[in-house]
């Protein structure tokens, strides 16, 4: 199962746009957050499994086993035990994730036609090409400012999880 996950990665998102669009169309999800928000969660998902699988996989399974023998069950163990100890792993994913999403820019430019709707990205590709050739830098500035803020902002509150989880397989 996992390897077939990893077989999506193969496949690359400008091949599935158009088929993507038509069913966003018929579900009634087109240009809409929502359908965007669904479609950004489809194709992160193989990456953010591939990311808490080899982070779980890291962990000792003397862990697990004694969670086992001390009354939890498997889902328990997982929740309580395994979880907690591997909190680096699963801010890294969260991480990788949102700035993946946060700079998408192909997806929400072909799936979102309503202006009021796009996202940061495209809003700036669009102030940038919207003036007959003359660019006002000092709003592409202000929003580049704006875009990179909040990455900047979540990785410094979640840095020490982030270095702890690429570092945690480094000392053994």
């Amino acid at each position: 199962m996992f390897f077939l996950i990893l077989a999506t990665f193969m496949i690359p998102f400008q091949a599935v746009i158009t088929p993507l669009f038509s069913i966003l169309h018929t579900l009634g999800l087109n240009n809409s957050l929502l359908g965007l928000v669904l479609v950004y969660t489809t194709f992160q998902l193989p990456f953010g499994i591939f990311l808490m699988r080899n982070s779980f996989a890291a962990l000792p399974a003397g862990i697990e086993e004694a969670a086992l023998i001390d009354g939890c069950g498997y889902l328990s163990a997982l929740y309580r035990v395994m979880l907690p100890i591997a909190i680096p792993g699963l801010i890294s994913t969260a991480l990788f994730t949102f700035f993946t999403c946060w700079n998408e820019f192909f997806a929400a430019l072909v799936l979102v036609t309503d202006e009021a709707k796009f996202t940061l990205p495209v809003t700036l590709t669009v102030l940038a090409s919207n003036q007959l050739g003359a660019l006002n830098w000092g709003i592409m500035q202000a929003g580049v400012a704006v875009t990179a803020i909040p990455c900047v902002v979540l990785y410094l509150l979640l840095q020490r999880y982030y270095v702890a989880g690429l570092v945690a397989g480094a000392v053994k």
